[in-house]
């Protein structure tokens, strides 16, 4: 079944127009403000009635999100946005449907369901959050807080292993996967509107910083005197170059390394050209992922890592429910719940 979306008619929508009248309600300075800001930005050029769009979260600080947005939306329950969202889309496919989720909520309780919805391949589009903390519940360590965090939760600093995103939405059979980051907010309205025209389920793993459990968690990768050599955007069909051109990326076998392209040795055509559909170089890509406090560690990559092409769930269930009326007709409710056994009882 082709999904189908009612165009907005009349008067070309503004980002005011996504705007309620509810206090945003985030802690002054806290990234949210930015996404959000993002998001209504886009949403006009989509070119979809608002009665048409939904926003569903779970708990946590960016589960507020569908308060904010003049549309419908959903704030569920922990851990369960991506299966309430499944739900939604599979009775509804026609709707234009956004997750929001955290680090927290996504990946830790939530984790399996976010799996099962990225594999699944629901027509959706989830916003991953990642502050590197529980930020709603007071600053405990999140499954992507690095190890030795130390919180309220790990005084002694945290013994588990931090989880890498995009490495495992990609081993969940995600079709589309992309990072972004609260304080670029060019890039990050590029990856939003990338993410909606994706068919297929797409996520997006946004840097959003927590300023004050977790300030600074990303600073080296937004601050103007490190962004350049810390940061690698992606660009399809383009050679992977960072640090204002000055330094590259190439394969040495199957391993990524830094090219100096100011010495003479290589230039920029010496580099890995980036390709979004290419499974095996993507998985590479999510794999640069180094502590950039380590000497000798790689740049942090942003951008579309990749997209592919599956058939969605819904699309599939579609066909399903088709065939089989098709075949074995309508159906009869009452018929099914008193199945084939059934007797009556004389006085």
């Amino acid at each position: 079944m082709s999904e189908s979306v009612t165009v907005a008619s009349g008067p070309q929508l503004t980002p005011k127009d996504f705007a309620t009248d509810q206090e945003v309600r985030w802690c002054p300075g806290c990234g949210d403000y930015s996404i959000l800001a993002q998001v209504q930005k886009i949403m006009p050029t989509l070119g979809i009635a608002r009665e048409n769009i939904v926003i569903v979260s779970g708990i946590g600080c960016s589960s507020r999100f569908p308060y904010y947005m003049n549309t419908y939306g959903m704030h569920s329950i922990h851990g369960r946005a991506t299966a309430i969202a499944s739900g939604l889309k599979a009775t509804r496919p026609e709707l234009s449907v956004w997750i929001v989720t955290g680090d927290g909520d996504g990946l830790s309780i939530g984790g399996n369901h976010t799996i099962h919805l990225l594999r699944r391949n629901f027509n959706v589009n989830v916003m991953l959050f990642n502050n590197q903390i529980y930020g709603l519940t007071k600053g405990q360590y999140s499954p992507t807080s690095e190890t030795n965090k130390v919180t309220k939760s790990t005084p002694m600093g945290s013994i588990d292993h931090p989880f890498n995103p995009l490495a495992l939405a990609l081993g969940a059979d995600a079709t589309f996967i992309a990072r972004s980051m609260d304080r670029d907010p060019k890039h990050l309205q590029q990856m939003l509107v990338r993410s909606h025209a994706h068919k297929g389920a797409s996520l997006l793993e946004i840097y959003q910083n927590c300023n004050i459990f977790n300030d600074g968690a990303f600073e080296i990768f937004t601050e103007k005197g490190t962004k350049a050599a810390q940061t690698l955007f992606l660009e399809q069909g383009k050679p992977l170059v960072f640090d204002g051109g000055k330094k590259g990326i190439r394969l040495d076998g199957f391993r990524p390394v830094v090219a100096d392209l100011e010495g003479g040795s290589y230039s920029a055509d010496d580099c890995w050209v980036h390709d979004e559909r290419d499974f095996y170089k993507a998985q590479t890509l999510v794999r640069m992922f180094d502590d950039p406090s380590i000497e000798g560690h790689l740049p942090r990559p942003f951008g579309v890592f990749y997209q592919t092409d599956r058939a969605c769930y819904e699309d599939s269930l579609q066909l399903q429910i088709d065939e089989a009326r098709s075949t074995r007709g309508a159906g009869d409710l009452d018929k099914l719940l008193r199945g084939k056994e059934t007797w009556e009882i004389v006085a």
